[in-house]
């Protein structure tokens, strides 16, 4: 039974990632003009019609989509082409190998600073619910989920690199040219993506905090004269958070091309800024490649989640068996 369900949850997921990356080709396909005059203006007619041969503009959508899922599958992700006139390109890889680290570096330290804050928050505001305090933080939290990001950005430079002059606001500092220096320049994009997420996560947790508080194991470890906090945090945090999870796992996903503002305020040239060129000067095989990895990346953050599912909370291996 285990294995068939496992069967059944790779062959969904492959089924996903399947459509969505087809859906994105006929979608690319039907964008209005043609791509060779972006990306060869001053070509020859010879010239032009073998970058639309590399680039499979000769071929129909079906042919087009099999081809390029080939060659994504074995690692080439294709070639950049730049507006030279000449045709060269860059491989996407290369690139990627350059603007991706930076990408999962900022959505890892906002996923560690978002729930580092909001896991104690949401479950102190579900132990106090209905309270004054939980009443004036809940408020809080909400008026700071309406912030969108890049004001939050815009703002955070205005104040602490321009007014204050204590942390960087342009660049990015990788960690092996200087830790210190890396992470400072991290700091700034980390808050503006974060301060939203934990809103949101201690919102979803606080509703689930006052659920779990009712249930009879919990009214059980009351009764045994076992503390608040020891309850809080070994009885009601694991079941409380499965919500909390599935959240994480698409926010993880969706920070990949919603980080793309703060990339372009705090100049990170991370993978949502690679996208945004992409698109904007109609990179068909990239923009194919890059939305095929976003794909794969909700795939695998679902996944993931759905195994700590089963370790989190017990209730659920029960009901798969």
């Amino acid at each position: 039974m285990k294995a068939l369900a496992a069967l059944t949850i790779v062959a969904r997921a492959v089924t996903v990632l399947l459509l969505s990356t087809f859906m994105i080709t006929v979608l690319v396909r039907l964008l209005p003009g043609d791509p060779v005059d972006t990306l060869m203006p001053f070509a020859t007619d010879e010239g032009r019609n073998q970058l639309r041969e590399e680039l499979g503009l000769n071929l129909n959508v079906v042919e087009y989509y099999f081809r390029w899922l080939g060659e994504f599958v074995r690692g080439d992700f294709g070639q950049w082409y730049a507006s030279t006139g000449d045709g060269g390109g860059v491989p996407i890889s290369q690139m990627l190998a350059l603007a991706l680290p930076r990408s999962l570096l900022l959505m890892l330290y906002t996923m560690v600073f978002s729930l580092a804050f909001a896991l104690p928050l949401g479950i102190f505001l579900g132990y106090r619910a209905d309270s004054r305090v939980d009443r004036v933080i809940s408020n809080a939290t909400f008026a700071l989920s309406s912030i969108p990001s890049f004001a939050l950005g815009l703002s955070l430079v205005f104040v602490f690199g321009l007014k204050l002059n204590l942390l960087p606001v342009l660049g990015y500092v990788s960690f092996a040219e200087s830790p210190s220096e890396h992470f400072k320049s991290m700091i700034l994009p980390v808050v503006s993506l974060s301060i939203g997420l934990i809103a949101g996560f201690s919102r979803l947790l606080r509703v689930d905090t006052i659920a779990t508080l009712r249930e009879d194991f919990v009214t059980m470890a009351s009764s045994k004269g076992l503390s608040d906090a020891w309850i809080l945090w070994r009885h009601v945090l694991r079941p409380s958070s499965t919500t909390l999870m599935t959240s994480a796992a698409l926010q993880m996903g969706g920070l990949i091309g919603g980080a793309v503002v703060i990339e372009i305020i705090f100049a990170l040239n991370g993978f949502g800024m690679l996208l945004n060129t992409a698109i904007a000067t109609r990179q068909y095989l990239a923009i194919q490649s890059l939305v095929a990895l976003i794909a794969v990346a909700f795939i695998v953050f679902n996944l993931i989640v759905n195994v700590l599912y089963a370790i989190v909370d017990p209730r659920v291996r029960t009901a798969s068996v």
